[in-house]
């Protein structure tokens, strides 16, 4: 079998490169997986810098693999993410990825979960356990990004507080710059926490609905599923997943398939 390891049982190995925003889904799956998964994360944020940043930051990890350890793939915890995985090519090894525009996917369990209730209910930010645990500094600012000043965010200004933009502009400019700017609040009305059951979620679901009831948000509590993830960790690769022999890179479609390879 392509990937055994000697003196292993003929068991199968992968090497797993995702987000921290599924840190706790993905070394859960590897823990219960009869395959033996190494996993490395990345700090989230990855898609709020420019396209060939985050690029170069995912090709650097996966040309950091041996490609003689004996596994059979690498896996991908990354969805479409802003085009951030658009050129990133399998060297030695075939990358295998879930097909999605972004990772609320992997927590829906499918594209077309994540599809039906994104058009049934606009105005929507998720929440999981990733995404209130791996947020830089303290409260519940979810719009913070995590690669700060190197990320477009930061680029156009708009990760400095008001009191720092008093600071750098003085206070008229700033009133001005803050008004023009406005608040990423304003685009939504509902926080959705999806659970996971791979941890115990209380204090985190009771944090993000505190926040809704200061926001005068909705706040809804949804079981999520791991059925993508599972397939990703565990197999079969279907019509889900886009698998990208050596050699090949990944390319955009502006179709229901999301990605191809080239």
């Amino acid at each position: 079998m392509i990937g055994s390891i000697p003196g292993s049982s003929g068991k199968r190995r992968l090497k797993f490169i995702g987000c921290e925003i599924i840190y706790r889904e993905a070394c859960w799956l590897a823990a219960t997986s009869p395959a033996l998964v190494d996993v490395e994360f990345l700090r989230k944020g990855l898609h709020d810098l420019e396209t060939p940043d985050m690029v170069a930051r995912v090709q650097a990890a996966i040309d950091e693999v041996d490609p003689y350890t004996g596994y059979e793939a690498v896996l991908l915890g990354y969805a479409r993410c802003n085009d951030g995985l658009v050129g990133v090519t399998a060297r030695d090894l075939p990358l295998v990825l879930p097909r999605g525009h972004d990772c609320i996917t992997f927590f829906f369990g499918s594209r077309s979960a994540y599809r039906g209730y994104f058009d049934a209910h606009p105005g929507t930010y998720y929440l999981t356990s990733g995404w209130s645990e791996r947020n830089l500094e303290e409260g519940m600012d979810y719009a913070k990004p995590a690669y700060g000043k190197q990320g477009v965010m930061g680029k156009l200004g708009l990760t400095e507080s008001y009191e720092e933009m008093v600071e750098k502009y003085g206070r008229e400019n700033a009133e001005f710059l803050a008004a023009t700017l406005g608040d990423w609040r304003k685009n939504y009305s509902k926080y959705l926490y999806l659970t996971m059951g791979v941890c115990d979620e209380t204090t985190l679901i009771e944090a993000a609905r505190a926040d809704a009831q200061r926001l005068g948000w909705q706040f809804e509590l949804r079981e999520g599923s791991l059925s993508l993830l599972s397939k990703l960790f565990n197999g079969p690769w279907d019509d889900d997943f886009l698998i990208v022999p050596p050699g090949k890179r990944i390319v955009a479609r502006n179709d229901e398939m999301i990605l191809d390879v080239q």
